[in-house]
């Protein structure tokens, strides 16, 4: 099952790499038959609430889908496992940033959380990105309830399918300079990282950094991703 992989990763050594870095990759934890399953989910119209392109916003170019409810069985379970491991982690990010919300253990009491405030509709989606295409950088934020942290999953190969196309993190540092990181996936793989802030420690205590993320622009192929976000929309 999913959730049992997801409850065995090296969940010590993801914590040292959020904590350093803001971002942490998990090694594949879906097959290449999952990717594939989950790529063929895009055309099925059904599955979904909204389209975007990105273009008429201004977010960039390419498109992506939020699914609706009721979630793939293989979606929900990523996203259910996904919060169980990483609730403490937030938790303890919040605390060292001196913010006062904490999230309980089990996710649907986060999401009733977020429903009541009127954040229902729910989040993961699909990403399509085709030569040329690529996301500006940005943050998954959608109402007053925010979860900390959120995950995407490279469901293409990139030896096969696409060149270019990789996840850039950025983080603002107060008085200094923007810092640009590239995490390289491999199919199957996630990148877990910060939505909105991340704490670090410097020599008068520990601050707030502001993250964003994006994709930079595919050279030539297609790509496809996962992305799991764990508070639901406004």
């Amino acid at each position: 099952m999913i959730e049992q992989r997801v409850a065995a990763l090296d969940w010590a050594d993801i914590a040292k790499e959020l904590d350093t870095e803001g971002a942490a990759t998990t090694g594949p934890l879906l097959s290449a038959a999952e990717c594939a399953e989950l790529t063929a989910l895009y055309d099925e119209e059904g599955l979904f609430r909204s389209k975007v392109i990105m273009a008429r916003h201004g977010y960039g170019s390419g498109e992506y889908q939020y699914f609706r409810h009721p979630l793939p069985p293989l979606v929900a379970g990523l996203r259910g496992a996904l919060y169980a491991a990483l609730a403490p982690f937030a938790n303890r990010w919040n605390e060292a940033m001196g913010i006062a919300t904490r999230f309980p253990a089990e996710h649907a009491e986060f999401l009733a959380r977020c429903h009541e405030a009127g954040q229902a509709r729910p989040t993961p989606l699909l990403l399509r990105y085709v030569a040329g295409d690529y996301n500006c950088l940005h943050q998954d934020l959608y109402g007053e309830h925010v979860f900390p942290l959120q995950a995407a999953f490279l469901l293409s190969d990139p030896a096969r399918d696409f060149s270019g196309g990789e996840f850039v993190l950025t983080e603002q540092r107060p008085r200094m300079q923007s810092r640009a990181s590239v995490v390289p996936l491999r199919q199957g793989e996630a990148v877990i990282f910060a939505v909105h802030h991340r704490p670090v420690r410097g020599s008068r205590g520990t601050y707030r950094v502001n993250m964003r993320h994006g994709v930079s622009r595919l050279r030539e192929g297609r790509r496809h991703t996962l992305g799991i976000i764990l508070h639901d929309a406004a």
